[in-house]
């Protein structure tokens, strides 16, 4: 499933119902060039991986959100489970995502 939000209580509407599901957070900003490269990646998965749940958040247009998760890079993935993040991944490296996601799914 794949959603675009920048509002704090719809994210935390889709963690809650997420429960035991892997959740990809792609925190982004529609200046990075690493971003644009990687958000239709990052879309793609989101059709290769179905059970998986993947979230694009701008940075800014979501300040509390991004703060929530001390975001200091751009791209930078969230990696969630029953409300923890359980690990987090830095920059554009797709090859990297598409393993953390496949090892976390």
């Amino acid at each position: 499933m794949f959603f675009e939000t920048n509002e704090k209580p719809e994210f935390e509407q889709i963690l809650a119902d997420a429960k035991d599901s892997l959740v990809v957070v792609d925190f982004f900003a529609t200046w990075c060039g690493p971003c644009r490269i990687m958000g239709p990646k990052f879309h793609k998965m989101s059709d290769e991986f179905p059970t998986g749940i993947f979230i694009k958040v701008d940075v800014d247009e979501a300040e509390d959100i991004t703060s929530d998760y001390d975001i200091k890079v751009m791209p930078t993935f969230v990696f969630i489970k029953n409300g923890k993040v359980i690990h987090t991944l830095e920059g554009n490296n797709p090859d990297a995502l598409r393993t953390t996601i496949a090892q976390n799914i």
